[in-house]
């Protein structure tokens, strides 16, 4: 299976460079055409192939690597009417440019704001609590791999995208359903964002 990644900021570019360094095929976008990623293919090698949102959103595991107040944005230009089935990865916390302020979610956690603008997808939060810094790094190390959590109401979903960040060369860490392990990963208020846990072994 391929990823789509709509976006190509810091996480998006981070994923992009980790997966293909992995050997998986990965499409790549951005509000701004294929032409202006490919700097960034030539960079990272041939199994980056920039594309268009909607030709991202078309592959097998979708990524949402962009802002938050650019989701709803994003996820219109894929032109994706029916989500139903499809595994939609939101790696998004609710804040981001030009005021960093923490959105109001009304007491929900993001990806279940997430959820909605993807209706019937089987919405997978993962790659939210690490820095796209120490995302890019390589993730094995020599004391152990590099944990990323994930949490889903879908269990085959999660199992999918588990064995996709384990063929990455990441540790998964599947924390159940969105209502629990979503809370667990939201920033603010969660535990689990920017810790950097390794698992060895």
């Amino acid at each position: 299976m391929s990823w789509g990644i709509i976006g190509a900021g810091a996480i998006g570019q981070a994923l992009a460079a980790r997966l293909t360094a992995a050997g998986q095929e990965v499409v790549i976008s951005n509000s701004r055409g294929p032409s202006s990623l490919a700097t960034l293919a030539a960079r990272l090698g041939p199994k980056l192939h920039p594309g268009t949102v909607a030709e991202a959103a078309a592959e097998g595991t979708v990524v949402l690597a962009v802002p938050w107040r650019r989701v709803p944005a994003a996820v219109d230009a894929s032109g994706v009417v029916d989500w139903r089935g499809r595994i939609v990865v939101d790696p998004t916390n609710p804040l981001g440019p030009p005021d960093f302020r923490v959105a109001d979610l009304g007491g929900r956690t993001s990806s279940e704001v997430v959820q909605d603008l993807v209706p019937g997808a089987r919405l997978v939060k993962a790659f939210n609590t690490l820095s796209p810094s120490v995302l890019a790094a390589e993730p094995h190390t020599g004391a152990g791999r590099r944990v990323v959590f994930l949490s889903g109401d879908h269990v085959t979903a999660n199992r999918e995208v588990a064995a996709l960040v384990d063929a990455a060369g990441w540790a998964a860490v599947d924390l159940g359903p969105l209502a629990v392990g979503g809370r667990l990963q939201q920033f603010p208020g969660g535990p689990l964002p920017t810790l950097d846990l390794l698992l060895q072994g």
